[in-house]
């Protein structure tokens, strides 16, 4: 059994760039002469397209991922049913006995109610808890799946005993404007800090392929983020006098 603290992502394949948006764009007004026009200088085209939320030329190009992450990392990934899937099979192959602990440092206590709650990261009591409970339980659940193979036990009803911190890995495909969107949910603040570990890598190889969607993205985001910043500190009251409505 190996403990790990973190996931993995690699790119596979891609066949999209920032040319891609620019033809499919064109196609609009310049039919099949699209593909033959100059794509030296569309920074400014794909901003506006991005901008005013022009999104299907942002569709024509995909990228492959390598997902190497825990079933419940996986569980939230799947959420996002744009993506194309497959996945490691428990019922075809023996698992492997790879099992998530959190790292130090990682938040660990909530604060507050649902939907208004904070993490906070706990005392050195807290992670020593997590630790040994996690360790426990996963020893003892790799030993019944195991025991369970040897006594003859089918793979698919054996693995039934396996916990959500069990690694798994699966392909994920996408196009750029899917991918964009993955990002938005899932490298933000809010979100779970796992799948944000996995979506900070997956920015860093979208971010390479195509430098000046990103570009454009990037910068939408932030315009979004300072938005909400300022909604985040408005009672309803003023927000509502703000938009010229009624609150009553």
């Amino acid at each position: 059994m190996q403990t790990l603290n973190h996931s993995t992502v690699e790119l596979i394949k891609h066949n999209a760039a920032d040319e891609d948006v620019a033809h499919a764009a064109w196609v609009s007004n310049f039919a099949a002469g699209a593909k033959t026009r100059d794509t030296t200088n569309i920074w400014k085209l794909i901003d506006f397209l991005y901008s005013e939320k022009h999104m299907s030329p942002f569709e024509h190009g995909s990228f492959t991922f390598f997902i190497d992450t825990t079933l419940f990392v996986g569980r939230e990934f799947m959420r996002h049913r744009t993506f194309s899937y497959n996945e490691t099979s428990g019922r075809y192959k023996e698992l492997e006995g790879r099992f998530y602990v959190p790292p130090l440092g990682r938040n660990l206590t909530q604060v507050g109610t649902p939907g208004k709650y904070t993490f906070a990261p706990g005392t050195e009591e807290h992670y020593e808890l997590m630790q040994d409970a996690h360790l426990t339980a996963y020893n003892e659940c790799w030993r019944q799946y195991q025991r369970q193979l040897k006594g003859g036990i089918a793979r698919e009803v054996a693995r039934n005993v396996l916990p959500l911190g069990l690694y798994t890995q699966f392909y994920a495909t996408a196009n750029p404007r899917n991918v964009m969107q993955f990002l938005i949910l899932r490298n933000d603040d809010p979100a779970l800090k796992e799948i944000r570990d996995v979506a900070i890598e997956i920015e860093k190889h979208f971010a390479a392929a195509m430098p000046l969607t990103y570009a454009a993205f990037i910068k939408e985001r932030a315009t979004w983020e300072k938005i909400r910043r300022i909604l985040k500190d408005m009672d309803i009251d003023e927000l509502y006098e703000r938009l010229g409505y009624d609150a009553e």
